[in-house]
């Protein structure tokens, strides 16, 4: 009996196995990656025929998908060229999910930030941004616009400076301005270790989505039952801040503070 569990037991894992996608070589991936840019390029160029270059921008969206899930792969280029894919489909909302997945990987690249608010302005739904979100990115600027790298380059920078300032202050006794540069660079390696303790802390305890469908209902509650939160739907490229997560809703909050529920196939989080 025991052989014979022992038996069933090892088939099902057979199956199990046999259904999970094989992991993607390096070669394989770098064939993926350059067979996706070539069907884009390719696309780029059928000005006449716009139906066979959607066909190619899907096949595009497919070869990075592949990459990402299957290959494993998770860098800002890859996520921002399956974001520009999406934007030339027209699915807007995907679009901006992956700029901001890129974002989250590369915070300070020039051409992430000017993808995204080009997709953004493309949305339909306009909300006012809090005014205390307005004043705090505009006071700590660097925690919002200066990505974990560069504040961490920026904090070693400024650590080696006070270090190297502390030592010619104890070799040379007279010398100058030590108590202004020292408070200088450790308020600077203060404010970049604060930051990046706090943007971990963040993303461990705070999710963020992009709604993904063409339009959704917003209700006050998890249940179709719930009255509406507002007068009109919400639409592909709304963002938010989940607020709770459960298996069929969303209770989220937009950059409006405004609190709401939306089904969770409506959603992907970044």
């Amino acid at each position: 009996m025991k052989t014979r569990y022992t038996i069933l037991f090892g088939i099902y894992l057979l199956f199990l196995c046999a259904g999970l996608p094989a992991a993607m070589t390096k070669d394989q991936i770098h064939l993926a990656y350059i067979q996706a840019n070539e069907a884009f390029s390719k696309a780029n160029k059928m000005i006449d025929d716009p139906n066979q270059a959607q066909t190619l921008y899907q096949q595009v969206i497919l070869g990075y998908q592949k990459i990402i899930q299957t290959g494993q792969i998770h860098n800002a280029k890859l996520y921002c060229n399956l974001a520009n894919t999406y934007l030339l489909t027209g699915d807007l909302g995907r679009a901006i999910l992956n700029y901001r997945r890129a974002q989250y990987l590369d915070s300070s690249n020039p051409d992430i930030h000017k993808n995204l608010n080009f997709a953004r302005s493309k949305r339909m739904d306009r909300f006012t941004v809090a005014t205390p979100k307005k004043i705090l990115k505009r006071l700590f600027f660097w925690h919002y616009d200066f990505s974990i790298k560069t504040r961490l380059i920026v904090g070693g920078v400024c650590l080696s400076i006070l270090c190297i300032w502390l030592m010619l202050r104890m070799w040379i006794v007279k010398w100058p301005a030590v108590i202004p540069v020292c408070s200088v660079m450790a308020l600077l390696l203060s404010g970049m270790i604060a930051s990046v303790v706090i943007e971990q802390h963040t993303l461990s305890t705070h999710r963020n989505g992009v709604i993904i469908t063409e339009a959704v209902i917003a209700r006050q509650g998890d249940s179709e039952n719930y009255p509406e939160s507002f007068s009109e739907s919400l639409h592909a490229g709304t963002e938010f801040e989940v607020i709770e997560q459960r298996p069929a809703w969303l209770h989220i909050k937009l950059s409006s503070d405004q609190n709401t529920w939306i089904p969770a196939y409506s959603a992907e989080l970044i």
